[in-house]
């Protein structure tokens, strides 16, 4: 098998830094972690509590931590800062070699669907507490059997309430298979989920809006990893 990760992302509009923030992190015992976190409201406050959920979360899974284990040390890190004030939510899709499984972490409403072979987009739909407003916070862990076609998409709530304000909306396993026949892959979904959303919005995200899709692939293993970035830089 082959895994292929594929994002897209866009701040909010006319706000110049994103509380959305995703790392990635290959397991210590053969295997690869992206972390997804939206951290309450916008702006700089949002990305701040992104951005140090995420660097605990990634040094924790680095040093061999269980995901569940990762997620609540970083929710008490949080609430204890914070005293229960400030919120961030969490997806963690994790391909672990040893156990041959997809380990999907989630918590609050961060939305994460399931495409098995054959089948169609699947939403996670079991409640999940958010990080950083509960002492006792425990995460909502799901396991899936890897197998080639699997198929794997987190999308913060800019992309799962784009058009809202307009009485519209993204229904997403649906707008997941229509892109999935034009091309099954992961960069086909994770941009054409973001082009969607930003379309029913006008142009304008109303909120950060993030995608991450990871796809199990067939085929020989060549030994070759690669790994790409596009970002806009703006002017100063």
């Amino acid at each position: 098998m082959h895994l292929s990760v594929a994002a897209s992302k866009i701040n909010k509009w006319s706000v110049r830094e994103s509380g959305d923030t995703l790392e990635m992190v290959e397991r210590p015992r053969g295997g690869l972690s992206l972390v997804l976190v939206d951290g309450q409201s916008s702006g700089p406050g949002a990305r701040a509590i992104a951005a140090q959920v995420v660097r605990k979360i990634i040094a924790d899974l680095a040093e061999g931590v269980r995901d569940g284990a990762a997620a609540r040390a970083a929710n008490d890190m949080l609430y204890s800062q914070r005293r229960g004030k400030v919120s961030a939510t969490l997806a963690i899709l994790s391909v672990e070699l040893d156990s041959r499984m997809l380990i999907v972490t989630r918590c609050g409403n961060l939305s994460v669907f399931i495409r098995r072979p054959g089948d169609d987009a699947l939403a996670l739909d079991v409640e999940a507490a958010p990080l950083g407003f509960y002492r006792n916070m425990r995460p909502v862990v799901e396991h899936v059997q890897l197998a080639p076609g699997l198929l794997a998409v987190a999308c913060t709530d800019g992309v799962v309430h784009a058009g809202s304000r307009w009485g519209d909306g993204l229904y997403v396993p649906a707008v997941i298979e229509e892109l999935w026949q034009v091309t099954p892959s992961a960069r086909t979904v994770a941009d054409g989920l973001l082009e969607q959303a930003m379309a029913l919005d006008n142009g304008r995200p109303s909120d950060d809006a993030s995608v991450v899709a990871l796809h199990v692939q067939s085929g020989p293993p060549t030994g070759v990893r690669r790994m790409g970035v596009e970002m806009p830089v703006l002017d100063l």
